[in-house]
């Protein structure tokens, strides 16, 4: 059990949130409520109470003086492929699998991720597809991170099948079997020239759904492909990248409960146009961000650097970054219940800052670790 803490004198308890609010969107992005010379009381791995300073209540525990520094809930990444070899081309060794995503793991904690989803799709064979998606439930178990699952066998075809072979296989073989060992919470699909039709996610998706796997879409990253779209009809919880996407996208998008989630070190890495993000928010919808971690296109899981291209290159607000990253990405894997927020009775997944002058210093701070100390499920980790 979790020992007590209290984290005193904080310049600013950030993100604190009444109970019921599940993601924001348009001008509530730019809102980001903040506590400042306060108090947080973490007890039993949830927190238990926060409020000012002079009303600091008398409690047994672990004291963390936070005198300059700020705290945030712990960051939600809504979209990593956590899993990988040295290279592609490697063998995936089961051990060897673990021990690298291990060290990952480890680096985005210390970093300020609390939380993280993980998609297979680089084994495109059902043994290794399998392989990849217990190693990342093997994650959720060894690390204190809380982990979400995604069956994407429909990441690439295999060079050596026909597609229409691959999509069957994938239909017919692989996602039953993944339904079998529990290993997915979702299901994703590559909807791309070139890789997979409107057509095919949607058959792909709804075979997973019938076994349970909601769907989740890489959406709209190369070209306007109408992975949108198909989101939308086929209830996905996220469309994500969205480099290319148009007045038609958004439109659709606002009648929607799906969450649009940019994925910015991605657009960056492959010098690809930025997704809209002005444009989506001043329309009036939610904007989520992760790190969509990955050996090809996103060498990266600090969300802190996902929050600095944001700001930079999208020309979000700190304030909108921060709830992108963490209230919406939530949302995004259904853990608003939990995360995501400072809220009583919400698992106690909080980082302290380093001390700074402002919540605007942080993501123009580009390039440093601005997490000093770090409280996944009300323990200490560093």
């Amino acid at each position: 059990m979790a020992n007590d803490i209290l984290i005193t004198h904080i310049k600013g308890l950030a993100q604190v949130r009444a109970v019921g609010v599940e993601f924001l969107a348009g001008a509530a992005m730019g809102e980001l409520p903040v506590i400042s010379n306060s108090y947080l009381h973490i007890s039993k791995g949830l927190i238990s109470d926060f409020g000012k300073m002079e009303d600091l209540p008398v409690v047994q525990g672990q004291t963390l003086d936070a005198s300059g520094c700020f705290v945030f809930p712990s960051f939600v990444d809504s979209h990593t492929h956590l899993v990988f070899a040295a290279s592609r081309e490697e063998e995936f060794v089961m051990d060897e699998l673990l021990e690298k995503t291990l060290e990952r793991a480890n680096e985005i904690i210390h970093l300020g991720t609390g939380a993280v989803e993980i998609k297979s799709g680089y084994g495109l064979t059902l043994k290794d597809e399998l392989k990849m998606l217990r190693v990342a439930k093997r994650i959720g178990k060894e690390t204190p991170l809380t982990v979400k699952t995604t069956f994407l066998g429909a990441h690439a075809v295999p060079s050596e099948m026909k597609k229409e072979d691959y999509v069957k296989l994938v239909i017919e073989e692989m996602i039953p079997a993944v339904a079998e060992e529990k290993l997915a919470d979702y299901i994703d699909v590559f909807c791309e020239e070139g890789f997979f039709t409107i057509s095919e996610t949607e058959q792909v998706v709804e075979a997973g759904k019938k076994f349970g796997m909601k769907p989740r879409i890489h959406a709209n990253q190369l070209h306007n492909s109408g992975g949108v779209q198909v989101g939308v009809k086929t209830g996905a919880l996220s469309v994500d990248h969205l480099e290319n996407i148009g007045d038609e996208e958004i439109r659709l998008l606002k009648k929607s409960p799906t969450m649009p989630t940019a994925l910015p070190c991605a657009a960056f890495f492959l010098n690809l146009p930025m997704p809209p993000a002005r444009k989506m928010i001043d329309e009036g919808l939610p904007l989520a961000i992760a790190s969509d971690y990955n050996p090809g296109s996103s060498p990266s899981g600090n969300m802190q650097t996902m929050l600095s291209l944001a700001c930079i290159k999208m020309k979000m607000t700190p304030e909108e970054v921060f709830n992108a990253a963490t209230i919406n990405t939530a949302f995004a894997l259904e853990l608003s219940l939990t995360h995501g927020t400072i809220t009583r009775g919400k698992v106690a997944n909080v980082f302290i800052t380093k001390q700074a002058p402002s919540i605007a210093y942080f993501p123009y701070h580009f390039g440093n670790n601005f997490v000093d100390r770090v409280i996944l499920n009300g323990q200490l980790i560093n």
